[in-house]
Formats: C-alpha cells, sequence, structure tokens
C-alpha cells in the first residue's frame, strides 16, 4: 500500500512539473542600457540637471515610440558632484551595470577624467556640454577619441566667435580678459580669445585671473578699470561671472562683457541694469523656430523653467544622437549589446549616420568634423531688460 502511495505522488510531482514546464514564461523586456553623467547637485547643477532632465525627455519620447526596434532604453543616471573622482567612479559602476553608450559628461574637467577611462574600453559617448578640444582630440599625442562626440561647440570656437564679434560688431578696438586660471573651459577659451583678437585687430590692454571659488574681484575690477577696454572677455561659469559683473559695475567699469556658454542662466545671479547689453555665445536659440517652442513647452510642463538653457536642448540632441545610432544597429541585427561589435557599431553610426538627426540646436541633422565636433553655426545671446534673448547667428 505505501509503495503505492508513493509511485502515485511520484506521478503528481512529475505531472505538476510537466504542467509548469509548458505554462507560458513571464517574458522579461529587453532593454538597452544608456548612462546619464553629471554634477546633479552642487553649485554647477543648473548644468548638470539641464542635461539629464534634455537627455530623459527624449528618451521617454523614444521609448514611447518604440523605442529601437522594439527594445526600450534604460536610463542609468548618477551624480558626479562636479568632482573628477567621483566622476570616474560614477562611470565604472556604469559600465559594471551594463551601459552600451554614455550621454556626459557635463563639467569639461569631468569629462576629461572620463574620457580617460572611457576611450580605451571603446564606450559611446556623448557630452552635451563639455567643450574643451581636448575632449576629442588630444593634441600631444595626435590622436582623435574616435568614441566621443559632442553637441556644442568647443572652447577655441567660441573665443574665436566673441573676438570676431567684439571687433566687428561691438566695434571694439581694446578688450581686457579675466578668467579662473585652473579651469580648463576658462583657459581654452581664453586662449583662443587672444589669439583671434590679434588677426582682427582687437588690442588686450590687461589679463587677470583668479583662483577657483574666490568670491572677491575688486583688485582686479580696480586694473582692468585703470586700462579703459573697450569690452571685457569672461569666460567663466554664470556663477562667478555674476559676482564678476556687478563688482565691475561697482567699480565704475560700464563697458559690455561677453563671454561663452558658461554664461548660460547667468540672468539669475546679476541684477538686469548690470547685465545690459552683455553678450555670450551659445548652441541655442529660446523660441526661434516652432520646434524649438515645441520642445521648451514640453521641457517646461515636464521640469519647470528653471534649468531650460542650451544645455538642455544640447542634451536633448545628444540624446537623439544616440538613440538613433542604437535604432540604426538594432535594425541592421547586431547583437549583444554589450559586446565590442556592438559598442563599434553604435560609434560609427554616431559619425556617420546622423545626417537624419534633426535636432533642436542643429535641425538640418548633425554632421560632425574630423575630431567628431559638429559642424553648425553659433548663435550670439544679448541680455536685454534681464533677458537672454536671440541676437543673431554668427
Amino acid at each position: 500500500m505505501m509503495k503505492r502511495v508513493i509511485s502515485i505522488a511520484l506521478v503528481l510531482v512529475l505531472a505538476l512539473g510537466a504542467f509548469a514546464a509548458c505554462a507560458p514564461k513571464e517574458k522579461k523586456e529587453e532593454t538597452i542600457k544608456v548612462g546619464i553623467l553629471g554634477c546633479h547637485t552642487g553649485e554647477y547643477a543648473v548644468y548638470g540637471l539641464a542635461v539629464k532632465n534634455g537627455a530623459t525627455l527624449y528618451i521617454d519620447k523614444f521609448n514611447e515610440a518604440g523605442g529601437a526596434n522594439g527594445k526600450k532604453i534604460e536610463i542609468i543616471a548618477y551624480d558626479n558632484k562636479a568632482d573628477d573622482a567621483e566622476a570616474v567612479n560614477a562611470f565604472t559602476r556604469m559600465v559594471g551595470e551594463g551601459i552600451t553608450g554614455l550621454i556626459g559628461d557635463v563639467l569639461t574637467g569631468n569629462t576629461l577624467a572620463v574620457v580617460a577611462e572611457a576611450n580605451p574600453i571603446n564606450m559611446p559617448m556623448v557630452t552635451a556640454s563639455a567643450t574643451a578640444a581636448a575632449v576629442t582630440y588630444d593634441e600631444d599625442n595626435d590622436k582623435v577619441m574616435e568614441n566621443v562626440f559632442r553637441t556644442c561647440f568647443i572652447d577655441p570656437f567660441q573665443g574665436e566667435k566673441m573676438a570676431e564679434y567684439a571687433a566687428d560688431v561691438l566695434g571694439a578696438k581694446t578688450a581686457a580678459i579675466i578668467f579662473e586660471s585652473g579651469n580648463d573651459y576658462a583657459i581654452g577659451l581664453s586662449d583662443a580669445f587672444k589669439k583671434k583678437a590679434g588677426e582682427v585687430g582687437l588690442e588686450i590692454v590687461q589679463e587677470e585671473g583668479y583662483s577657483t571659488g574666490d568670491k572677491d574681484f575688486k583688485s582686479q575690477m580696480t586694473s582692468i578699470k585703470a586700462k579703459t577696454p573697450d569690452v571685457v572677455f569672461c569666460p567663466n561659469y554664470y556663477e562667478d561671472v555674476g559676482l564678476i559683473v556687478t563688482q565691475a559695475r561697482e567699480a565704475g567699469i560700464t563697458v559690455p562683457f561677453v563671454g561663452g556658454d558658461g554664461w548660460a542662466g547667468v540672468k539669475a545671479f546679476a541684477s538686469a541694469e548690470d547685465l545690459e547689453g552683455c553678450v555670450f555665445t551659445s548652441g541655442y536659440a529660446p523660441g526661434s523656430t516652432e520646434e524649438v517652442i515645441a520642445f521648451e513647452s514640453e521641457y517646461t510642463e515636464k521640469y519647470g523653467e528653471e534649468t531650460l538653457n542650451m544645455f538642455a536642448a544640447t542634451a536633448y540632441d545628444a540624446a537623439m544622437v544616440m538613440c538613433n545610432a542604437i535604432k540604426l544597429v538594432e535594425e541592421a541585427g547586431v547583437e549583444d549589446p554589450g559586446s565590442e561589435e556592438y559598442k563599434q557599431a553604435v560609434i560609427d553610426a554616431i559619425r556617420d549616420k546622423s545626417d537624419t538627426v534633426s535636432g533642436i540646436t542643429s535641425p538640418d541633422g548633425y554632421a560632425f568634423d574630423e575630431f567628431n565636433n559638429p559642424i553648425k553655426a553659433v548663435v550670439v545671446i544679448k541680455v536685454v531688460n534681464g533677458a537672454e534673448e536671440f541676437d543673431r547667428l554668427y
């Protein structure tokens, strides 16, 4: 009797096992992981959050439209706190979590640190905001970082354009410069401005540096005022710019200040009166087209107006470029997003097949030069009545 009971029980167990094996299994949705890395907290958070939000806004729309051949993009986002070591650690964690590509980093110094890690492993990388030429090209070794692209302008281009604008549009004959001496971004713009100034007949009459973290610029303003320049080039980030311009006006300097895209959002850090007539370069012209207006509406509805700036737009474009490349690779049937073959295919698609990407800051599509920099016109923004307004394409 006992043997019979055991036999019946065994038959039931086997039957249940067979039934379970035949039952339909829940299919796990396959995703492709893309990292978003930047300074999401701290004094430069307005940049990092703009990049994170702009990229996320597009990726969410991309996923809603079907993703990459049916696969969704999964975002892996980390805050680097504007610190190089934190940036490298966060990137290492992302790689461990299986990212296929990276949107970021944000600040130039952080990005250079990440590139040093991303280049040896050939990780596809698109930055929306790191403007130093060295991000994509190592001049000392004559090496192009083949895996790294950007949707923003490079420092030399911005510095050159501001020197030309100061001479041609503002009619300046002399200029002074004040820059953060330990900042790659500020140094790059400053060097390019000085070089182009010599070519366009703009004399540099005074050059002042300052240390990271400085808040008192009175001595620099006194030295600059004594030289009575026609314009002051200030290639720094918005918070420092606000302090510098305010103290310049207090010192009696009334001439226009000009700068680069690091000024985006400066209107919140100095008075409308002190900033009146100042200009800076940008890759983004607010309210300039129907597409831009639609982007701004979608962005502010989801994230508010505080972080809506140029980098939100270039990050939206960076996500478009990355997602377009991944979609093309998926449609071509390349398998395993973690493989070297897949990553190289994404890099090739970014470089060669981004011309159909009609971005917010490059509506005619993205083309990249031999150094993986975008080929597009620069926007000049003027501060008028406290608002950062489109002045012209230049």
